[in-house]
């Protein structure tokens, strides 16, 4: 849970700081650009849970 918390403040930190530069945010604009992302990570997840499986 320690990790998900700093990683917000990271990213709150980040944002803040980038708009006050007036710098486009580096992060995707649409939310299907994140779900993408959250795409990725659960098939790593599952990809490494088959490999474990299969062992």
């Amino acid at each position: 849970m320690k990790d998900i918390i700093l990683a917000l403040v990271a990213g709150l930190i980040v944002g803040i700081l980038f708009k006050f530069m007036k710098l486009p945010l580096p992060a995707p604009p649409v939310f299907s650009a994140v779900v993408g992302v959250f795409g990725v990570y659960f098939g790593g997840v599952i990809a490494t849970w088959i490999t474990k499986f299969m062992q």
